[in-house]
């Protein structure tokens, strides 16, 4: 009874007076209005990239259209999400727009059809939204791959750039 008494008494106590940890964590803290701003400092700079010839940015989004296409062919062969498969396509086709801009016009033609050919690959993906046609679609998708490897590898244009 009096350990009982002794422990309500201090529970009082502590009630009343406050954990002081406690109450400084929960106290809001005075806005500090005499900090010193800093101003701040806008020199626009053009970015200009890195500095790679011709032959190097072919190379490397010829590699990035390769990776995509990859994907793309992947996506419809396991019949993945129908939006993984449109951004494959439009990821294939944007790099293939930017090695288009890299070789002469007569090669430009050419690239022209299967950059087509991507574009209606992607329609007939965007209109099947079950996927009933997955497999044709990857068939379509690899056989543009085999073409384009074919005859527009680096060792096929070197001599078509610009």
């Amino acid at each position: 009874m009096r350990v009982t008494r002794i422990i309500a008494i201090y529970l009082a106590v502590c009630l009343i007076a406050g954990c002081d940890a406690f109450v400084r964590k929960f106290t809001r803290k005075p806005k500090q209005e005499n900090m010193p701003k800093e101003e701040m400092v806008l020199a626009p700079e053009e970015y200009k990239g890195p500095n790679m010839s011709g032959d190097e940015l072919y190379r490397q989004y010829f590699l990035f259209w390769k990776s995509w296409q990859d994907e793309l062919i992947e996506s419809l062969q396991q019949r993945k999400s129908q939006k993984k498969q449109l951004d494959c396509v439009e990821q294939g086709i944007n790099n293939l727009i930017n090695l288009r801009a890299l070789l002469k016009e007569d090669t430009q033609k050419k690239l022209d059809i299967y950059i087509n050919e991507l574009n209606d690959l992607k329609s007939a993906i965007s209109q099947d939204l079950y996927g009933n046609n997955a497999t044709n679609n990857a068939h379509d998708a690899g056989r543009i791959k085999i073409d384009i490897l074919q005859k527009f590898s680096y060792d096929k244009v070197k001599d078509k750039l610009l």
